[in-house]
C-alpha cells in the first residue's frame, strides 16, 4: 500500500522486518498469492497512535490476535482475507492519486444514537482528489445483501444526528416530531461535520460499496436489491416548488451518496476511470462524477430562477391584455388609474371608471371650474332698481334722444 507501483519492494520489507524485530508488526497472514498481510502489535499500536494522533491522524482498531482455545489455532482467517481486499482497495485508490499514505482509516467507529456502533471498513479523505470524505464498505459476499442494506441505514440515521450540545429546542422538536430533522439542511448543525468536513457537495457522507472476488451476477443482484430496498437512505427527493412542471432537478440534501464497483475493475482500469457507478443511475463513471450532482441544487437554482422569470413575463403579458382602455380617447390606463378604480377606498371616489387618468382630470376640471363660476356667482351683490327723476309725474315719457 505505501508504494503500490514499485516493482522492487526490497526497502518496503527490510523496514517490516526490523519493525518486527522491534516487536512492533507482525505477519497476520500470507495470501494465496504470497502477499504478506502485516499488522501493528499492540506495542506498535501505541506507539502509532503517539506519532499520528497530534497531526490529527486517527489510528485504526487493533487487530488483535485470537486463538481458538481448544485447538490454539489463530482465529480469523476469513478477517485476514477481508483485510487484504481492504488494503488492496486503499492501495488502487492511492494508486490513482486518491488519498494520501497518512489519508486512509480502517475500522473506524460511528456510534449511533442507541449505541450501536457502525464501523466503515476504510474511510479515505482526499480532498485534492475532489473526495473530501469517502466511506467504504468491502464485501467478498459473505453478507447477505440486506445486510448492507441495514448499513446504509445506519449511516443515514448517523448522518441525521445531532450533536451533544445542539440546541435544546432544537433537540425538543427533533424528539417529538422525527421528520423534522429534515428541515436542518445546513449540515453544520449536525454531528457528521464535527467529525469530517464537509464534502463539497449537497448530502450526507458518501458511502462506496466495493466487491471482491466474487461474479458479476452477484454483485448485480446485490446492487439490485440495495436499489430497490434502500431507495429511501440514497434516493432524491422533488423540490418544492411552485413550479414543477418547469423543475426537474433532485433534492438530494438528506440523501447518502452511493457509489458501487469491484476490486476487479479498480486493478484492471484504476480507481481513477469510469469504473464507479451512482446507484439510481445508468452506466459507471469516475468517482468523482459519479458523486457529483449535475441534476442537483445548482440546477434547482437555475431552472427556478427560469421559471420565476417566466412566470413574471406570463402575468405581465396577461396583465397587459387585461389592462381597462379610455372609453373616450382609447388609451390605455395607467397602474395608478387601474388601481384607482378597483381599490375600494379609491374606487368610490374614481369617477366615471370607464375614462383613463388624463380624461378623468379633465372631467375633475371642468367640475371644478363649474363649482367655481357657481360660487362666484353666488357670492356677487344684487344689481340696483331702475329710479324715476325727480319732477317728473306719473305718465311722462322721456324722449328719446
Amino acid at each position: 500500500m505505501t508504494r503500490p507501483g514499485n516493482r522492487h519492494d526490497r526497502l518496503t520489507r527490510d523496514n517490516l522486518l526490523d519493525l518486527e524485530d522491534h516487536h512492533l508488526v507482525r505477519i497476520e497472514s500470507v495470501q494465496e498469492d504470497q502477499r504478506q498481510v502485516w499488522v501493528l502489535t499492540r506495542r506498535g499500536h501505541g506507539e502509532a497512535k503517539q506519532l499520528l494522533e497530534p497531526k490529527g491522524i486517527r489510528v485504526s482498531v487493533l487487530r488483535k490476535q485470537e486463538y481458538d482455545p481448544d485447538t490454539g489455532e489463530l482465529l480469523g482467517t476469513g478477517y485476514d482475507d477481508h483485510a487484504a481486499a481492504v488494503t488492496s482497495t486503499a492501495a488502487e485508490l492511492h494508486r490513482a492519486g486518491i488519498g494520501h499514505r497518512l489519508g486512509f482509516q480502517t475500522e473506524i467507529g460511528h456510534r449511533l444514537g442507541n449505541s450501536y456502533v457502525q464501523r466503515a471498513d476504510l474511510v479515505v479523505r482526499a480532498p485534492e482528489a475532489g473526495v473530501p470524505v469517502l466511506l467504504l464498505e468491502i464485501d467478498r459476499r459473505t453478507e447477505d445483501a440486506h445486510d448492507l442494506v441495514a448499513k446504509l441505514r445506519r449511516y443515514w440515521e448517523w448522518g441525521r444526528l445531532l450533536p451533544r450540545d445542539a440546541d435544546k429546542r432544537t433537540v425538543d422538536l427533533v424528539r417529538s416530531r422525527p421528520d423534522a430533522i429534515d428541515q436542518l439542511v445546513n449540515h453544520e448543525q449536525r454531528l457528521w461535520r464535527r467529525v469530517y468536513p464537509p464534502t463539497g457537495r449537497e448530502g450526507l457522507v458518501p458511502v462506496a460499496f466495493v466487491f471482491a472476488d466474487t461474479t458479476e451476477a452477484k454483485v448485480a443482484n446485490t446492487v439490485a436489491v440495495l436499489e430497490e430496498a434502500g431507495r429511501r437512505y440514497w434516493a432524491p427527493r422533488r423540490y418544492d416548488s411552485l413550479y414543477l412542471k418547469a423543475v426537474t432537478a433532485r433534492d438530494y440534501r438528506q440523501a447518502v451518496p452511493v457509489v458501487v464497483t469491484t476490486l476487479e475493475q479498480l486493478q484492471e482500469h484504476g480507481a481513477d476511470a469510469a469504473v464507479w457507478r451512482r446507484l439510481g443511475r445508468t452506466g459507471e463513471q469516475t468517482l468523482t462524477d459519479a458523486l457529483d450532482n449535475p441534476d442537483g441544487h445548482d440546477l434547482y437554482l437555475a431552472q427556478e430562477a427560469r421559471a420565476d422569470a417566466e412566470d413574471k413575463r406570463h402575468r405581465a403579458t396577461q396583465r397587459e391584455a387585461e389592462r381597462p382602455v379610455c372609453s373616450r380617447c382609447g388609451r390605455k390606463f395607467t397602474d395608478e388609474r387601474w388601481e384607482e378604480i378597483t381599490v375600494h377606498r379609491t374606487a368610490v371616489r374614481a369617477g366615471d371608471k370607464s375614462v383613463c387618468g388624463p380624461c378623468r382630470a379633465d372631467d375633475v376640471a371642468r367640475e371644478e371650474a363649474a363649482a367655481e363660476a357657481a360660487r362666484r356667482q353666488a357670492a356677487a351683490p344684487p344689481e340696483p332698481e331702475g329710479e324715476q327723476e325727480p319732477g317728473r309725474g306719473r305718465g311722462w315719457f322721456r324722449r328719446r334722444p
